[in-house]
């Protein structure tokens, strides 16, 4: 079965329950395949095999459960719609496109009207399809989608303060009312139960309108949620109230009393509470807005020698770009001419600019500093390195972590118990109360129903790991999910792979030793010269370092290549010898004298290359792939962190340790071929070790799937980053230790979050039950219980927030 992903929009849950309830209506569709819903960014992550599901389908059974999915209509003004054979093709192009739920071109005003789901696709994918087919949209004929989201999540908060203003103005003259006894200047129209029952009633039903409609799509659903303790719990002081009112002569002077302040309170408190709740939530999805905000609107393109700014759905592969000092780059590509300063630090995390010139990749949407170039664009649309940074985002923030089984277990469970126990409570006040027992027992009754608060279970994780993970992408590393955010803490050793992680990946020349005075600049003119014709890696570092020096190149006649001894050539009628020592003895030349200097440099992880002229040993040429300049801070970093940290190389085990002397690692595992390194993982598991893996070459990649967590360089192979939990999008291990204090940070404010909704529901409820009242005869007002419940989501997702304030640990120097 071939199964796609979408992030599916849904609005409307307000608590763990309503969770519950979207996953098992899309779980219950035929071709679903797997269903994951995050209560923070309200959204549904659907696995599903598109043969036998569509979009429009989930959409269906998400409405049938109550709850509405973020579906956005647009009508884009076409040049060039003209005939029935170009609105057909125009139809088709987006129809393909997946999120799409219907399409219509209309030739007559030469739109087309689309309607798709804003969380699948964005308004920018559908003008990039209906170029590639000969089509362009009107300019300023669409709005950008993150201003359509984020006017959306106005509209939301504007609703429900609107609702809270009407329903927190009228529930004043209905509190004061109530207790003349203690505002004896309140009028006596206020006092009257008439009047109350007057003000009450709109709140109740046009405030509290959503109670009651959350609660219905739950019966239907054949499940309960907040929704259904507010309203059943409002309802209860409301109705009981308005029979008093209307039907006085049923009840007896002691049970007259009136509850329209509690129901209208509550409301008021929990709407004031769901305000300030979802102004907070929204600061949750800031990282993804400023992701999103990065995307330059236009591009400059250079077509037939003129310089047009065309919108940047526009651009394709192989199109000619020019950037300018001072704005963004607005694609990935390769420069073709020029040079400039890079600021990529919106994408990789690195403070430092980096400087670009031909043949080098410059990153969409990072800012060209200060020279001017042009550039082959080779990604474009959602291939660029920004969208894919922005998709990963979407996807760990719609995962869920394995720590909220624990949370979604005990919401499965948690309305209906409330149910059962607001019901026990009523029970028993009546028949153990004191009288009158009908008040305390409705009294106590509402006070459980509307304490116990589901939200902040649901709310603890998900909001935590949306801004744990948004802030990660502003450092540079990249989770692929929720699971690997929570996994990464508990990991016990950090396996670094040498080549391309630990070290630059490309050997370098490090110390030039000539003998007997000797000039050195000589001997590595003489060696350059020779190893212009090898193809070795070792050599070409030498050519490399005498182009650095500008020393002249020399003719040279003669030349072999020696396999396993190294090269000879006539240079100005002289023999050259550049290799191992093997190679010496070969020609029957003494290397004595150079053993001593080539087993120091051996012990310090080079790579000893001898030289002979002319028959004469004349020096020593080291070798070596450099250390990245951050790699021992790195290691420190992970050691004060309190883990282990191993090295995995094919190097033989002297250079290997010497490698580990000089970085402090803990643990060599050397000689290690590219096909054993994820058994070498497994060995390190089979010991009780959890294990993080960090590579970046394709021959990683088993090792990074075989680990508990898999981190891939961003400089490294598609591969690699396929097979990891975790991307870095620079080269520098400093991403490594971000990445695991920002795990440990994110597991500890999520642990913060359920240990205080836990403890808030633990104490609460049976609070609210009265149990307190044998022994201090204190009762809780249910009005208190609807305040303590909005505080409780509230401070559940500003303990979230704080996570933004997250800085990484800085790499301190080491001691001398």
């Amino acid at each position: 079965m071939t199964t796609r992903e979408i992030l599916l929009p849904v609005r409307g849950m307000h608590c763990a329950s309503c969770v519950r309830t979207v996953e098992r209506a899309l779980k219950k569709m035929p071709g679903v395949a797997q269903v994951s819903v995050n209560f923070a960014a309200e959204k549904a992550a659907v696995a599903y095999d598109p043969e036998r599901v569509r979009p429009a389908a989930l959409v269906d059974a998400v409405r049938a459960a109550g709850y509405d999915a973020a579906v956005e209509n647009v009508s884009l003004l076409l040049k060039g719609l003209v005939d029935g054979a170009n609105a057909r093709a125009a139809e088709r192009a987006i129809a393909r496109l997946e999120g799409v739920l219907s399409v219509s071109a209309n030739l007559a005003s030469e739109q087309v009207y689309i309607e798709y789901l804003s969380g699948v696709l964005s308004t920018s994918d559908i003008r990039r399809a209906l170029a590639e087919v000969g089509f362009r949209v009107q300019e300023g004929a669409v709005e950008e989608l993150e201003d359509r989201e984020r006017s959306a999540r106005r509209r939301e908060i504007a609703t429900v303060q609107r609702k809270f203003t009407f329903a927190a103005a009228l529930s004043l003259p209905i509190f004061l009312g109530s207790f003349p006894e203690w505002f004896p200047w309140v009028p006596e129209l206020l006092r009257d139960g008439r009047v109350l029952l007057l003000l009450a009633t709109p709140v109740q039903f046009w405030a509290g309108a959503q109670f009651y409609r959350g609660m219905w799509a739950a019966l239907k659903a054949r499940s309960a949620d907040m929704n259904t303790l507010i309203a059943v719990g409002t309802s209860a002081a409301y109705f009981y109230s308005a029979a008093v009112i209307l039907f006085p002569g049923f009840f007896p002077e002691s049970l007259r009393a009136v509850y329209f302040d509690t129901a209208a309170i509550i409301i008021t408190l929990i709407l004031l509470g769901r305000w300030m709740e979802a102004r907070a939530k929204g600061q949750t999805s800031e990282a993804i807005r400023k992701l999103m905000g990065l995307r330059p609107k236009t591009a400059r393109l250079i077509r037939d020698g003129r310089e047009v700014d065309v919108p940047m759905e526009e651009v394709r592969v192989g199109d000619i770009l020019l950037v300018r000092p001072g704005e963004k780059v607005p694609v990935d590509g390769v420069i073709m001419e020029g040079a400039s300063t890079l600021d990529e630090s919106m994408v990789t995390g690195e403070s430092m600019p980096v400087d670009r010139g031909p043949g080098d990749e410059v990153i969409g949407a990072t800012l060209n500093r200060t020279g001017a170039f042009k550039f082959s664009a080779t990604k474009v649309g959602r291939d660029t390195v920004l969208a894919h940074i922005i998709k990963l985002v979407e996807q760990a923030q719609g995962s869920k972590a394995p720590i909220q089984r624990l949370a979604d277990r005990v919401t499965s469970i948690f309305v209906p118990a409330v149910i059962v126990i607001a019901l026990v409570t009523l029970g028993l006040w009546l028949l153990l109360g004191p009288q009158p027992a009908l008040n305390f027992a409705l009294a106590n009754f509402v006070a459980v129903l509307i304490i116990a608060c589901p939200c902040a279970l649901g709310l603890a994780t998900p909001t935590a790991i949306m801004v744990g993970t948004g802030k990660a992408a502003e450092q540079g590393v990249l989770f692929r999910s929720a699971e690997a955010l929570e996994l990464l803490h508990r990991v016990q050793v950090v396996v670094l792979d040498k080549t391309g992680t630990l070290t630059q990946g490309q050997p370098s020349v490090t110390d030039v030793l000539a003998r007997d005075g000797y000039p050195a600049e000589e001997l590595l003119r003489l060696a350059g010269s020779v190893e212009r014709f090898s193809e070795h890696p070792l050599g070409q570092s030498i050519v490399q370092r005498a182009e650095e020096l500008g020393l002249a190149k020399t003719e040279v006649v003669d030349f072999s290549a020696l396999p396993g001894r190294g090269v000879r050539g006539v240079v100005e009628g002289r023999t050259v010898l550049v290799g191992n020592r093997q190679l010496l003895q070969d020609h029957a030349i003494d290397e004595s004298s150079l053993e001593e200097p080539a087993l120091r440099l051996s012990g310090e992880g080079k790579t000893p290359m001898y030289v002979a002229v002319a028959g004469q040993p004349v020096g020593l040429i080291a070798v070596a792939d450099t250390l990245k300049p951050g790699s021992r801070k790195a290691v420190a970093e992970l050691h004060r962190l309190g883990l282990e940290v191993a090295m995995i190389t094919g190097d033989n085990r002297r250079t290997a340790e010497a490698i580990a002397r000089q970085t402090g690692i803990d643990r060599v595992l050397a000689e290690v071929l590219p096909k054993d390194k994820a058994a070498e993982i497994r060995r390190l598991q089979s010991e009780g070790r959890r294990v993080a893996m960090v590579g970046d070459g394709i021959n990683d990649a088993p090792a990074l799937a075989q680990a508990d967590v898999g981190i891939a360089l961003g400089t490294g192979t598609d591969i690699a980053m396929e097979a990891a939990d975790v991307t870095l999008m620079s080269g520098d291990l400093r991403g490594v230790v971000v990445a695991i204090a920002l795990s440990k940070a994110t597991l500890r404010n999520i642990k913060q979050n359920l240990f205080w909704a836990y403890i808030y529901n633990t104490l609460g409820i049976p609070i609210a039950a009265g149990l307190l009242y044998p022994f201090l005869g204190v009762l809780l007002n249910p009005v208190f219980a609807a305040a303590a419940m909005a505080f409780s989501s509230v401070s559940v997702v500003s303990n979230a927030l704080r996570l933004r304030r997250f800085r990484p640990p800085e790499l301190r120097p080491l001691p001398a």
